[in-house]
C-alpha cells in the first residue's frame, strides 16, 4: 500500500510502498475514505514533545483524524463488521484499566496514541486495536471528510467546552487560537448558548470564526494588551477561556482573560520553544479563584452525544473544512503549518 511517512524531522514526507497490514485478534483493518491533517502531525514532523516522552520514532506514518472502511476482521472482534464505516479517537484505549472503566478512555494507563506510536492514517489502510471498544461507526447522512475531523479537533474541542470549561449559556468564552481545534470550539460553545470571542494574529482565520458565530474577534498581532481586550467586549472577563494553540503568549493571554472564578482550559501542547514549560500568574489565579484545567481528546462515552449532536444539524464539523488534498500533498500542509498560513481543516481524501 501507499503511505506518506516521516523519515527525518522537518524534512519532506516521503510516499512509500509499505506492507499492506493485518489485523490483530481483537482489531480492524480500515480501508481510508479520509484523513484530517492535525497540527499534532505537524508537532509530530518537527521531532517535538521528547520532553514527555512523546517523539514519534521514525520512520512513522501520521495521521490520527480518520474514517475508513472496515476490510478486515479480527477473530475476536464481535461488534465491528466488513462494510462498517468508522472512526476512531486518535487515543486508542485498552477498555479495561481504571480510567476506561470510569469513563475517561482519553487518559487510558495503556494508550496508543494513532499516527504517533503506531502507524496512522496517512497511508491506504491502517491498523486499529481493540475495535470493539475503539471503533466508533459513523451516521450514514455525515460525510466522510467532515467525519474525519471527529477523530481529533473537533471531539477535542467538544470535550473541551462541554466537559472541561462546563461551558453554560450565557456565559463569555475566549477562544485563543483559531486553527482547527479553535474553530471547532467557536462552534461548539455557540451551539451551548454562550457568547464568542476569537483570538488569533491571522485576518483570515478570525474571518472563519465570525463565520463560525464568533460575537467579537481580536486581531492579537494589533491588539496590544489582548486580555484588556478580552476582558472589554465581554464586560469583565471570559468565564471560559481556552487557550487552543500551546504557546506562552497564548497561554497568558488566556488565563488573564478571565473574570474572578473563570475557568481556563489548556487545550494547544506546547513545541520546542517552550518544551512545556510555561510559568502562570499565579496569585492572578489564587486572589481571583481561577480553575486551570487541561483537556486531551474526548473520552469514548461521549462519542454518542457528540453524534447525535451532528446527526441533528446542532453542530456542523464539515463547515470547519476548508481543502481537500492528496496523499502526495500532505507533507506541503504540514510545511505550510510552520507559518500558520492554513485555515480551518485541511483533509486527505485522495490516496
Amino acid at each position: 500500500m501507499k503511505a506518506a511517512q516521516i523519515v527525518e524531522y522537518g524534512a519532506p514526507l516521503e510516499l512509500r510502498e509499505i506492507p499492506d497490514p493485518a489485523p490483530e485478534p481483537d482489531g480492524v483493518v480500515l480501508e481510508v475514505l479520509a484523513t484530517g491533517v492535525c497540527r499534532s502531525d505537524w508537532h509530530a514532523w518537527m521531532g517535538d514533545w521528547g520532553w514527555m516522552g512523546g517523539q514519534v520514532a521514525l520512520p512513522r506514518t501520521l495521521g490520527h483524524e480518520i474514517v475508513g472502511t472496515v476490510r478486515a476482521v479480527g477473530a475476536e472482534v464481535r461488534g465491528v463488521r466488513v462494510g462498517d464505516r468508522v472512526t476512531t479517537p486518535f487515543h486508542l484505549a485498552c477498555g479495561t484499566c481504571a480510567y476506561c472503566r470510569s469513563g475517561h478512555a482519553n487518559v487510558c494507563d495503556n494508550m496508543q496514541v494513532l499516527g504517533f506510536w503506531c502507524d496512522g492514517g496517512y497511508a491506504e489502510y491502517v491498523r486499529i486495536p481493540n475495535a470493539d471498544f475503539n471503533c466508533v461507526h459513523i451516521p450514514d447522512e455525515l460525510p466522510s471528510v467532515a467525519a474525519s475531523a471527529i477523530g481529533c479537533r473537533f471531539m477535542t474541542a467538544f470535550h473541551a467546552v462541554t466537559e472541561q470549561g462546563r461551558v453554560r449559556p450565557g456565559e463569555w468564552v475566549a477562544v485563543h487560537g483559531v486553527g482547527g481545534v479553535g474553530l471547532a470550539a467557536v462552534q461548539i460553545a455557540g451551539a451551548a448558548g454562550a457568547s464568542v470571542v476569537a483570538v488569533d494574529i491571522d485576518a483570515g482565520k478570525l474571518a472563519l470564526a465570525k463565520e463560525q458565530g464568533a460575537v467579537h474577534t481580536i486581531d492579537a498581532s494589533v491588539e496590544q494588551d489582548v486580555p484588556a481586550a478580552v476582558q472589554e467586549r465581554t464586560g469583565g472577563g471570559a468565564h471560559v477561556s481556552i487557550d487552543a494553540l500551546g504557546t506562552r503568549a497564548t497561554v497568558l493571554n488566556s488565563v488573564r482573560s478571565l473574570r474572578k472564578r473563570g475557568r481556563h482550559v489548556q487545550v494547544g501542547l506546547t513545541s520546542a520553544a517552550d518544551a512545556g514549560e510555561i510559568a502562570l500568574p499565579v496569585d492572578v489565579i489564587t486572589i481571583g479563584e481561577l480553575t486551570i484545567a487541561g483537556s486531551h481528546g474526548n473520552p469514548h462515552s461521549s462519542y454518542p452525544q457528540l453524534l447525535s449532536l451532528v446527526a441533528s444539524g446542532k453542530l456542523a464539523p464539515q463547515t470547519l473544512v476548508q481543502r481537500t488534498v492528496s496523499l502526495g500533498q500532505a507533507g506541503e500542509v504540514l510545511s505550510a503549518m510552520s507559518d500558520f498560513t492554513t485555515n480551518g481543516i485541511t483533509v486527505i481524501d485522495r490516496f
